[in-house]
């Protein structure tokens, strides 16, 4: 069985963090800047507010669900080459 190691580049984490707060920031700044009474102005910050915290509830939900996945078939393959190891024997 092979270990697998997935990891990112220092460089890709850099990028993705300085992303998200340039994104968070231009958002801000349009709900801040934007023509319109406080009570839209407020509306939309709390949409962009809540879409950002689903987008990282269904990013971490998908993840899970991935690497729960892969640890069942890393289990369902010891099974199989188990049971293959004692069947050539």
């Amino acid at each position: 069985m092979e270990n697998e190691i997935n990891s990112n580049s220092s460089g890709w984490i850099f990028f993705v963090k300085v992303s998200f707060a340039v994104a968070l920031l231009a958002t801000g700044a349009g709900v801040i800047f934007s023509p319109t009474d406080l009570l839209v102005k407020g509306y939309m910050a709390v949409c962009a507010l809540f879409l950002v915290s689903t987008t990282i509830t269904l990013s971490k939900t998908l993840r899970d669900e991935h690497e729960g996945k892969r640890i069942y078939n890393r289990i369902s393959d010891a099974r199989a080459q188990q049971l293959l190891k004692e069947y050539t024997e």
